[in-house]
């Protein structure tokens, strides 16, 4: 397999095949991300991906059982390229069973309901995406490219369209001024969409970015522990479901996963627990491992 600079994965795809079908992001102006700032966006020719997938075939043959296509916002590839890189993948691998890719409101919205479907058909079958926050104030200042009610009616369309849905939630991406507004947002946002999963993250400055710049110039503060966890607290409290949450990142300050919402009074109990323990005996992420 051919990559092109760093390859980013969710934490849940540590044991898929990665088949790098973009290069780099096509929005990359969120203000906290840093992952695709040295590269500039591409997609890679179809001949190209499936070669690659014929290579992993030879190296792995019925080893493969999933795929996951980096980089950034793959889906904005067009619906009939995709469509035949994964009915050909499905053919190389006959224990597949999972095949997926990151996929942001803002480029969702450029599929049809029937172009989801057709892609479903073809064998996608997860999409990832980072709604980061609810709260429409937040979204604008950290450019993320789209108002939450573009998130609920492209998360409802994918859920529709018969494949699952993994969010992912940035906690303390509203600093101190908008915590209660991004946890409150945030659970009415995901409420409506009841994605099948939920994933938290917390967020830390990375080198390079416009917010992490702010942060360093001390015009963005961010959440102390405890703070994070009441924010967390927040959130899950207002999460209705169904579906899982998932605390699943090396960043995060408490680490909460279940079923919503069977689960949730076991996860607040965990979270009222952790706001009795000294603040100082939390630590941050190493940015390095983020």
């Amino acid at each position: 397999m051919r990559y092109e600079g760093i390859v980013y994965r969710p934490p849940s795809e540590a044991e898929s095949l990665l088949i790098q079908a973009t290069i780099g992001c096509p929005h990359n102006r969120c203000t906290f991300c840093g992952m695709y700032r040295t590269k500039k966006f591409k997609i890679r020719p179809v001949a190209d991906i499936k070669e690659d997938l014929k290579r992993a075939q030879e190296l792995y043959g019925n080893d493969v059982e999933s795929i996951f296509f980096p980089d950034g916002n793959t889906i904005v590839m067009k619906t009939e390229q995709l469509a035949e890189i994964l009915e050909y993948a499905g053919k190389l691998f006959p224990r597949l069973s999972r095949m997926t890719m990151y996929g942001s409101a803002k480029f969702l919205k450029l599929k049809t309901l029937a172009e989801l479907q057709r892609l479903r058909a073809a064998g996608l079958t997860r999409i990832h995406s980072g709604l980061e926050s609810g709260d429409d104030i937040v979204l604008a200042n950290i450019q993320k490219g789209f108002t939450a009610a573009v998130m609920i009616e492209n998360g409802r369309k994918v859920k529709e369209a018969g494949m699952e849905l993994s969010e992912y939630i940035l906690i303390g991406i509203g600093g101190n001024e908008r915590s209660q507004e991004h946890a409150l947002e945030s659970a009415r946002v995901l409420n409506a969409i009841a994605p099948d999963f939920t994933r938290l993250r917390t967020y830390n400055p990375a080198e390079g970015t416009p917010l992490g710049e702010e942060y360093q110039q001390g015009k963005f503060r961010l959440l102390s522990p405890h703070a994070a966890i009441r924010e967390t607290r927040l959130l899950v409290e207002n999460l209705r479901g169904p579906g899982r949450l998932m605390s699943d990142h090396i960043s995060n300050f408490a680490w909460i996963n279940g079923e919503l919402p069977a689960d949730k009074p076991t996860m607040l109990a965990e979270l009222d627990r952790l706001l009795n323990v000294s603040e100082d005996s939390f630590t941050r992420a190493d940015p390095r491992y983020l």
